[in-house]
């Protein structure tokens, strides 16, 4: 399947922490004013417009087509492939915040107490400081290798189940082509040529069938 991208998107490791400040609430008036005249009702909210019914695949149609991005978003299999690869993130996340902060700590008490530290106690610390600056920037390359290659194995995997489902839509819609839609080139094609939804359909029963 050239040119199969199932969308799963590297987060940044390095997050900043950023902590809100809550505004202190403002002292009751001295003299309470008349409660104001109650609003009107408000109209009741229009019923929500139901979605366009799918546009039915034209009879006799040879070639379809099916945007794999949208299954792998939209499926089963995609949606518990990216649940692992957010897992694996938040967790070097969670590594990584420890680390940042064991070099602050250290960078702090060089700047507060460094100037009644003997030298040697000063050297220490600083090699301290060199030490978890390298450990950083190692554990930083090594997490994202690690979540590019459970990427990797993820879409490897991907592309094994989809084979077959697209396979059998093709069978049973009578079929000689199905292109991937964004890397096929098409600029225009009927939306009832449109296969995905059969596609994420036939590989969420596929994946939830007993194993024989």
């Amino acid at each position: 399947m050239k040119g199969f991208a199932p969308g799963f998107v590297l987060a940044t490791l390095l997050t900043a922490a950023v902590a809100n400040a809550q505004t202190p609430a403002a002292p009751a008036p001295a003299t309470q004013k008349p409660a104001p005249a109650p609003a009107p009702a408000a109209p009741a909210p229009a019923a929500a417009t139901p979605a366009p019914a799918p546009k039915p695949f034209p009879e006799g149609a040879k070639i379809a087509y099916v945007v794999l991005q949208r299954v792998a978003n939209e499926s089963g299999e995609g949606k518990a492939s990216t649940a692992k690869i957010q897992a694996l993130q938040q967790k070097k996340a969670a590594e990584l915040n420890d680390k940042n902060k064991q070099l602050q700590t250290l960078q702090q008490r060089l700047e507060k107490e460094g100037s009644v530290m003997s030298a040697t106690a000063q050297a220490d610390v600083q090699k301290q400081i060199e030490r978890i600056q390298v450990e950083l920037q190692r554990f930083t390359q090594d997490a994202q290798q690690e979540i590019q290659d459970l990427q990797n194995q993820l879409m490897q995997q991907f592309e094994v189940r989809i084979q077959p489902i697209l396979q059998q839509v093709g069978q049973e819609k009578g079929l000689h082509f199905i292109y991937n839609a964004p890397d096929s080139g098409i600029v225009w094609a009927d939306p009832g040529l449109d296969v995905s939804n059969d596609v994420i359909k036939k590989l969420d029963a596929a994946s939830k069938a007993p194993v024989k």
